[in-house]
């Protein structure tokens, strides 16, 4: 099949999803001869558009795990702005290194029912966006291997397909329920309701963490008020220069903690490219 554009569509509030996706991009096309093009559509507006593609187009898709599945806030968006029009399809997540559990199959049956044909798959380990010491400084060098073996045996399994039906079968349910969280004590612990605080002593009023929150939810006129929705990404925390935004929920921080202690082994990556249907 001859490819004619290769784009890759991201959400990234951390920026791991965006190192993923500038990779495979650079190395498909690469190996595709075809022009490249990425699509970020982390922040609110980046999500008012609608994109249709052509046949001939490949389509990279990364996404972030959150609880077991992709983000609830985000799928309605996924489900809604993307016209495959039997595009090739690469599909990809990444995982805080707990589990990846039913984000990818959930993507892979997501894309199907948008009209595009996944010919490859995966979920990469990356530095959990609660605490860098979960999955510290994944993905490294030999998670950017891995990666790269997926975009060539992709490529070359584009190089000799001829468009015929195909099946990628990946692990999980798409149809699953999120993953319950749970805490030191092994209990479940609901923190959803929980969201960022500001210690003023630190904060500068830049009104960074307004123009990174991916949701839009933090106040500009006052930015220790969140006034929207939260979903845990931590880009406010994670990326604010001063330091000054922290989570002191106490549900949250049992689970955090959970995390720390039990999730630090280096959890292994999946990918697979796809079989005829």
């Amino acid at each position: 099949m001859n490819i004619t554009r290769i784009c890759a569509v991201y959400f990234s509030p951390t920026g791991n999803n965006r190192k993923i996706a500038r990779q495979i991009l650079d190395r498909l096309a690469a190996r595709l001869g075809a022009p490249k093009k990425l699509i970020d559509i982390t922040l609110p507006k980046s999500r008012e558009g609608r994109y249709e593609f052509e046949p001939s187009d490949l389509a990279i898709f990364v996404l972030p795990t959150y609880a077991g599945k992709l983000p609830n806030k985000l799928l309605p968006y996924m489900q809604s702005a993307f016209t495959g029009n039997g595009a090739p399809a690469v599909a990809l997540v990444s995982f805080g290194n707990r589990a990846f559990e039913n984000s990818l199959a959930e993507l892979n049956a997501t894309l199907a029912k948008d009209g595009f044909r996944p010919v490859s798959g995966g979920a990469f380990a990356a530095e959990h966006a609660f605490s860098p010491s979960i999955g510290t400084g994944r993905p490294n060098d030999a998670d950017k291997a891995e990666l790269d073996a997926l975009a060539d045996a992709t490529a070359d399994f584009i190089e000799k397909w001829d468009g015929s039906p195909v099946t990628l079968n990946v692990p999980g349910d798409a149809d699953a329920p999120y993953y319950v969280p749970l805490g030191l004590d092994g209990l479940p612990k609901k923190f959803l309701p929980a969201k960022p605080n500001t210690d003023m002593s630190l904060c500068t009023n830049c009104k960074a963490c307004v123009k990174l929150c991916p949701v839009g939810s933090i106040n500009p006129d006052n930015v220790a008020e969140t006034p929207g929705i939260c979903i845990k990404c931590h880009a406010c925390i994670r990326l604010c220069p001063f330091h000054a935004k922290f989570m002191d929920d106490e549900n949250f921080l049992s689970h955090r903690g959970m995390l720390e202690r039990d999730h630090t082994e280096p959890k292994p990556n999946f990918w697979a490219v796809a079989g005829k249907g």
